[in-house]
């Protein structure tokens, strides 16, 4: 497992990737929410009352920030965070 620091505009976010077998699995945590890969289920996110937003086909950090959002839950849609933004621009929200 890599743990990285990313750091954005409105805070320090960390990054967490885990090496499947064809793909990694990768999450970058904010403050008040969480960006995840396409292995990730928003539905379980949301059931758990969670701010969470997908992106997929990213194989990096960097490519989860240049992605566009494909799906949120309604807490990350409380703070903003809408499909076809970047994850990025997501991520900021999430301080």
């Amino acid at each position: 497992m890599l743990i990285e620091q990313i750091p954005l505009e409105n805070g320090c976010a960390l990054g967490l990737r885990f090496e499947m077998q064809k793909y990694p699995l990768l999450v970058i945590r904010a403050e008040k929410g969480f960006l995840m890969c396409g292995y990730l289920n928003v539905s379980a996110a949301e059931t758990l009352g969670d701010v969470a937003v997908k992106v997929k086909g990213v194989q990096s950090f960097g490519d989860m920030l240049k992605a566009t959002v494909v799906e949120v839950t309604k807490f990350a849609r409380e703070l903003g965070v809408e499909t076809g933004m970047t994850g990025r621009e997501a991520l900021e929200k999430m301080f």
